[in-house]
């Protein structure tokens, strides 16, 4: 049977507990303390031990550490009228835990919610091509944006990330032909080009060998050695330009 002195002890040891477990609390290195004592903001504390009044303080705990979200997917219509369905990654974290607690009820909900709405505004001003090659520009003015909204939150808003445009089947189709046209001229482009280097190394040729008329001598004999080295039973004998200059002259003269 207890008796009342020792009922008072055990009611004196519930009470020391009780304190230490609401006046002790140990934070994190990433984690910050906002407290309100009597309902009004005291600096804030942390990591690390720290001791709260009882009863009087209340504690709200804020991590410091990056924040990944999702942003859903977003059915946003392009400059060019073009409906597309578009998801991104946000990156943020809170900088100053006083007003990420006091300036709005939820910063993760709230930050989540401009991502969304800003995503459609920016993506709807840009026209398809400027959507699938312009990507990292639009990352940029995103977190530009977003970030702008987001400060006197006291959160900063790292990066944004576009992940994945999905297109529409008929689109897709128009873009793999797009795609095979554009192939096809770059091709006729290449070709081109070719024709007028080889074209052109042929006109200098003509220059030079009609500079000396050796080296068509040359030349002519050097076919005839290419010639020989394969198996054929053909065989051909060289006769000298200048035996047919000669006759070209006599009936140029006529």
């Amino acid at each position: 049977m207890l008796t009342p002195s020792l009922m008072t002890l055990l009611f004196i040891i519930f009470i020391v507990i009780y304190f230490l477990n609401s006046a002790l609390k140990i934070l994190k290195e990433y984690e910050r303390a906002v407290i309100f004592r009597l309902g009004r903001i005291i600096p804030v504390k942390g990591p690390g031990l720290i001791l709260l009044w009882p009863i009087i303080d209340k504690m709200v705990r804020i991590s410091l550490r990056t924040v990944t979200m999702d942003v859903p997917p977003q059915d946003i219509i392009t400059k060019d009228n073009i409906t597309v369905k578009v998801n991104a990654v946000i990156y943020f974290r809170p900088v100053d835990p006083i007003k990420a607690v006091t300036q709005v009820e939820d910063f993760y909900y709230a930050t989540s919610q401009i991502a969304q709405t800003t995503l459609r505004s920016i993506l709807g001003q840009s026209q398809l091509d400027d959507l699938l090659a312009k990507r990292d520009e639009l990352n940029i003015e995103l977190q530009k944006v977003i970030d702008l909204q987001t400060e006197p939150w006291g959160v900063k808003v790292s990066a944004v990330e576009v992940k994945n445009v999905d297109l529409p089947s008929e689109m897709l189709r128009a873009i793999a032909r797009q795609a095979e046209a554009e192939r096809e001229r770059r091709a006729k482009i290449i070709h081109a080009e070719g024709e007028q280097q080889a074209a052109q190394k042929l006109a200098d040729a003509a220059k030079i060998i009609s500079s000396e008329p050796a080296a068509l001598q040359l030349r002519f004999l050097q076919t005839l050695t290419e010639v020989a080295t394969e198996k054929n039973s053909t065989i051909i004998f060289p006769v000298p330009i200048d035996i047919i200059k000669h006759f070209m002259e006599a009936a140029d003269k006529k």
